[in-house]
């Protein structure tokens, strides 16, 4: 039995031949992950539905069991996603800046990869894929730890790339000084707080999502109702859902029931204004406007105006995604330059935030934070530089 020090040793080893990888090399060990994720979907889909069987015998929602599950389409987005990261360039070696000083010396920043690194992760099965992937194209080892919910599924997609190319994949855990460079938690509050409170190495958070959309009294109320249920229930577990609906008071009693109506499947819990205009609401308590739902519920607040609704993301928000639905571009570009969030859109579902729809190919997650990575995380994310400096002889007075 291989121990996790030991995965973390070949790991770092790997990283060392990693960095070293042509652009070619590394899109044909991609190329073979994404056949031989084709050629073994069976072996996947049955390792995945006994993660299932298993899941609902535990009690896991139907929602989070979506986000456990594959099938044939799945995977092939999975290994679509593996041959987009091949037509996208090669971050490393590329010369961000160069200048000469007075003195001649000349100076590049070159972009170089990270070395090695975690990622724990909840029971999503394609972060496996997605991460590995990733790390392989930036010239990174990686050290995944999945949720023990995809225990199985996780093994099969890491044994498939295992067996099409000669890949680090192994666990690692919070205390592994020396062997990783960084690591980056993906899934949960919980989980983000654990790996971050617990971790001797450099943490990326990621995840957390309340995502807020603010429909404003300029705002189509048409383009609002869609945006809002694509944004609630077109995957409602996943962390650039949106959980906090704020409504400007001026067109609460035209949008809120149209709203209601047209997702019915969603509990909403509202303020006072909210459940004055929407009887069936649940009052909402404090902890509901910071709560990510991960579910078919949502928070909902009547706002006075665009003030309020700035101020109560500033107070809620978990720095994730946030909207605003307007037709006034005054408004529009007040909201996008007082919210501190990720990603801030105007008029555009919040389901947007992620790597493949940002152009980035996958995403290892979506950073919440400000230093190093913010946003979806693609290539460049996984990346760090150094200083190449050339000489004729200089020395320093």
């Amino acid at each position: 039995m291989i121990t996790t020090q030991e995965w973390g040793e070949r790991a770092r080893a790997a990283s060392k031949v990693l960095k070293t990888a042509g652009s070619e090399e590394k899109n044909e060990m991609l190329r073979r992950i994404a056949q031989a994720l084709r050629t073994e979907t069976d072996a996947i889909l049955a390792a995945n539905a006994v993660d299932l069987k298993a899941a609902r015998e535990a009690g896991m929602r139907e929602t989070m069991l979506d986000r456990l599950s594959l099938s044939e389409a799945r995977i092939e987005g999975i290994a679509a996603a593996v041959e987009a990261l091949i037509k996208l360039e090669d971050p490393i070696g590329e010369v961000i800046r160069g200048f000469t000083r007075p003195n001649g010396l000349e100076i590049r920043q070159v972009r170089v990869p990270l070395g090695t690194v975690g990622m724990i992760f909840e029971a999503r099965p394609n972060v496996t894929v997605d991460a590995a992937c990733l790390c392989l194209k930036t010239g990174d080892a990686v050290l995944l730890r999945g949720g023990k919910e995809a225990y199985r599924s996780n093994l099969a997609l890491a044994e498939c790339m295992r067996r099409a190319i000669s890949l680090a994949i192994g666990l690692c855990h919070l205390n592994m000084t020396g062997v990783l460079d960084v690591l980056i938690p993906r899934g949960g509050a919980g989980l983000i707080r654990a790996v971050k409170e617990g971790s001797k190495v450099p943490v990326i958070e990621t995840g957390v999502g309340n995502c807020h959309i603010f429909v404003d009294e300029f705002a189509d109320l048409e383009k609002a109702v869609s945006i809002v249920v694509n944004a609630k229930t077109s995957r409602p577990s996943v962390c650039n859902a949106a959980e906090s609906l704020l409504v400007h008071e001026k067109v609460a009693e035209a949008f809120l029931p149209r709203l209601a109506g047209a997702m019915p499947a969603v509990t909403l819990h509202g303020c006072e204004k909210t459940r004055a205009i929407l009887p069936s609401a649940l009052p909402a308590a404090e902890e509901d406007y910071a709560k990510e739902y991960l579910d078919l519920e949502m928070s909902v607040k009547v706002v006075k105006d665009l003030y309020e609704a700035i101020t109560h993301i500033a107070n809620y928000s978990t720095g994730h995604s946030e909207a605003i639905v307007t037709e006034n571009y005054t408004r529009a570009q007040r909201f996008v330059s007082e919210v501190d969030a990720a990603a801030v859109y105007v008029n555009a579902s919040t389901r947007f935030t992620d790597g493949g729809e940002f152009g980035l190919g996958a995403e290892i997650g979506i950073s919440t934070q400000k230093l190093h990575a913010r946003g979806p995380m693609g290539l460049e994310a996984l990346t760090s530089t150094k200083y190449i400096v050339f000489g004729s002889g200089q020395i320093r007075a």
